[in-house]
């Protein structure tokens, strides 16, 4: 008998607060904790100088076209219009 498991990659869209510089991050990823933790470790150059990031908002999507186009709408808009 063979088994198959499917394995289903979520990803993640996330939007990320500093209250340092008072500023929102939008991104996407595959694993939130890890992404969140190198944010935070100033891996990130690019917003380093925001050093807290806190995860503010985050949702779920089945493949990463989805998250890429909320991703998109997201920053096409506005973190913090969204957010409303």
């Amino acid at each position: 008998m063979v088994v198959f498991l499917l394995c289903t990659i979520m990803y993640w869209v996330y939007i990320l607060y500093s209250e340092a510089i008072q500023r929102y991050y939008t991104g996407q990823c595959k694993d939130i904790d890890l992404r969140t933790a190198r944010h935070n470790s100033g891996e990130t150059r690019s917003i380093k100088i925001g050093i807290p990031w806190r995860v503010i908002w985050r949702q779920q999507c089945s493949t990463r076209g989805d998250a890429m186009l909320l991703e998109k709408k997201i920053k096409s808009r506005g973190a913090s219009r969204f957010l409303v």
